[in-house]
């Protein structure tokens, strides 16, 4: 059950989209006292929640499955109830031009694996105001 929409406490709802397990464990225990982070393994998990629930960020995989997280990015810019969602992609794939392909494809802001908590940290609240 989630808080109501005028409960002070309401926490920021961060979606983590990972086809691995152990990221998305790693992203709950970092990230999960101060936010509540629905971890989901695949785009298709991901559209699921997004269209029932508010989700505040998403922070997506490229390397996934059946849908990358380009091509799941590209889908949410085409809908304009989700054109202004941070998304944080949050891949192992740090070259140029896997950046430029992030930033073509629509996300707010690309970080590479492994994970650095402190900078992650940061990201999220440069998009998430509270």
């Amino acid at each position: 059950m989630s808080p109501s929409l005028d409960s002070p406490e309401k926490v920021p709802v961060i979606l983590a989209v990972d086809d691995c397990q152990v990221t998305l464990k790693v992203l709950q225990k970092a990230l999960g006292t101060d936010y509540q982070v629905r971890g989901v393994r695949s785009a298709t998990e991901a559209l699921d929640i997004i269209f029932e629930e508010e989700v505040n960020l998403f922070l997506l995989d490229v390397s996934m499955p059946e849908i990358d997280g380009l091509e799941l990015c590209r889908t949410l810019r085409q809908l304009p109830q989700f054109q202004q969602l941070p998304i944080v992609m949050l891949t192992a794939r740090d070259g140029t031009f896997d950046r430029v392909q992030g930033k073509i494809a629509g996300a707010t802001a690309y970080l590479t694996k492994p994970i650095e908590i402190e900078e992650l940290r940061q990201t999220i609240e440069r998009f998430i105001v509270r």
